[in-house]
């Protein structure tokens, strides 16, 4: 008998805190072997996934009858999600993604023709190219350093920071606010990191002409169905449950206590709807919760390195509004494409980018023509480090075409559904909120997001092979690296793969990325995988 009172060969009891993308990927990968693993996830809302989370809408009025109101899309180098995707019948699709940066002649940018701003700061452009090649000959040196700091250092101008730099690392990484005190690190492998970046460097626009990006399927449906699927194979899901307190850690194995949740109450800050349980003994833990949340569970139970390394995670509540006022779109957002805005084409493939804007001529791959952006930011003239973002849904999730069988979707401006993402609820004094008309609003949800700040490379994603393995406990989820649905998938295979399980090698670029993330957050050397059936 081993000291917590199982038999030596006994399946271990592995208890995962957290149904999201992490947890998820974590105990798919575990069921794998049901004669080593039994399995429990605790997960307090009434449904697994985590922030990738769908609402019903009206489809009469918007054309589809649902929304994907928390993850929409991603890269197409997310290749552990797409993997999941396939295994339940469900398929990311791809899009030609156009963004629009700001408004006005002195603020606004696009990716899908030429602007006057993009002009004025062509030297800048150029430069930047120079020292993101800098940044990576000089790692870790330079990629600790925060971004405000580093645009000083190489003598960028303000404005270039401010309406070019910052807008686009908030929008494609979230973060957010705290964008200026992000590190140099992130900002070089957004752009060059064959693991991790969006798109290439472009050293005349900066962000390259319609670059191709994925939007995900329903994703309420495609975690219902993986959780049923992971309930036939053993797994314990617990969903309303709430994990009230870690007893103990150590050689008796883990003993926590749960309560009943209802996620709805309190105008959905959610409350214990029951009694606190008895003290559950398991064997192993796996915390998939945020670090912060992980940090609060531990307690007592907590050492010192845990503390450290999960204080170093500093998180922002932001709120996303999810709505269909066209005016206040128009009026804060450039959402047409006006002349005035246009540079002259430098080259035949600006000539054919204005076409393509002017609805003249289609884009690369038969892409439909006409300006219809899918990203916004708006930068704040009080504080222009900081911003709020928006999406056109209609214009970019795939099933307002899709679902009416159309190469755009046929659906009136005046009838598209928006996300207004407002960041940091100690900067409301700055929002557009009030400006939204309430009759239009769908959907409001606050979210708890991290803030990729400078220090969190510096304390928090080295720190984590210090005290991933510890005491019967490993950590997963996106914050331990990057913020994105992939990096979520690939932490819960990893704390998998170190309590014994196989990973499942189905795609050479997929498995390096394991192996890269395998060593920076677990500090162990990847050793192969299994090859896929």
């Amino acid at each position: 008998m081993t000291s917590n009172g199982s038999t030596k060969h006994a399946r271990k009891r592995v208890v995962i805190i957290g149904g999201g993308a992490a947890g998820m990927s974590c105990a798919a990968t575990l069921a794998q072997h049901p004669d080593k693993f039994q399995v429990t996830i605790l997960e307090r809302m009434s449904v697994t996934g985590g922030q990738a989370t769908s609402i019903s809408i009206d489809k009469e009025r918007y054309g589809t009858d649902w929304l994907n109101d928390g993850v929409q899309g991603g890269s197409p180098i997310f290749r552990h999600t797409f993997h999941f995707f396939k295994q339940y019948g469900h398929e990311a699709k791809e899009v030609k993604l156009q963004v629009a940066f700001g408004k006005g002649k002195d603020g606004f940018w696009t990716n899908v023709f030429p602007s006057q701003l993009v002009d004025n700061f062509s030297a800048d452009i150029r430069k930047f190219g120079k020292v993101l090649k800098l940044i990576k000959y000089t790692m870790p040196v330079l990629g600790l350093v925060p971004i405000r700091i580093m645009l000083r250092m190489f003598f960028f101008s303000k404005d270039f920071g401010d309406k070019m730099v910052y807008p686009l690392i908030a929008l494609f990484l979230g973060t957010g606010n705290q964008t200026a005190n992000v590190s140099c690190a992130i900002l070089e492998r957004l752009f060059d990191d064959p693991n991790m970046k969006l798109w290439d460097y472009d050293p005349e626009t900066l962000l390259p002409n319609l670059p191709t990006m994925v939007t995900f399927p329903k994703l309420d449906q495609f975690y219902k169905d993986w959780a049923a699927d992971l309930k036939s194979k053993g797994v314990d899901i617990r969903l309303n449950t709430d994990v009230t307190e870690i007893v103990e850690r150590g050689r008796n194995g883990v003993k926590l206590k749960t309560a009943p949740f209802d996620p709805d109450k309190r105008d959905r800050f959610g409350e214990h709807t029951g009694p606190e349980s008895t003290a559950e003994t398991f064997d192993e833990l796996i915390m998939c919760t945020l670090a912060d949340d992980a940090k609060k569970l531990l307690g007592k139970t907590a050492t010192w390195k845990e503390k450290f390394v999960l204080g170093g995670a500093r998180f922002f509540d932001d709120i996303t509004i999810t709505h269909s006022d066209s005016k206040y779109f128009q009026k804060v957002y450039e959402t047409e494409f006006n002349p005035d805005l246009c540079a002259n084409p430098k080259s035949k493939a600006q000539e054919k980018q204005i076409s393509f804007a002017k609805n003249e001529a289609t884009g690369t791959d038969g892409e439909p023509g006409g300006y219809r952006p899918m990203y916004y930011t708006h930068s704040y003239p009080e504080d222009m480090a900081k911003i709020e973002m928006s999406f056109d849904c209609t214009n970019y999730q795939h099933q307002f075409r899709l679902d009416n069988d159309a190469a755009k979707p046929p659906v009136p401006y005046e009838n598209h559904v928006f996300q207004s993402i407002f960041l940091d609820k100690s900067q409301r004094h700055l929002w557009t909120i009030d400006q939204i008309n309430k009759d239009e609003i769908i959907e409001s949800k606050w979210w708890h997001q991290l803030g990729h700040r400078w220090q969190h490379y510096l304390r928090v994603v080295p720190g984590m092979m210090f005290i991933n393995g510890k005491n019967r406990t490993l950590f997963a989820g996106s914050w331990t690296l990057v913020n994105m649905h992939e990096l979520a998938c690939v932490s819960g295979i990893a704390a998998a793969y170190r309590l014994g399980a196989d990973y499942v090698k189905f795609d050479d670029f997929a498995e390096d990325f394991f192996s890269k993330y395998l060593m920076i957050s677990h500090g162990v050397r990847y050793k192969g995988g299994k090859k896929a059936q």
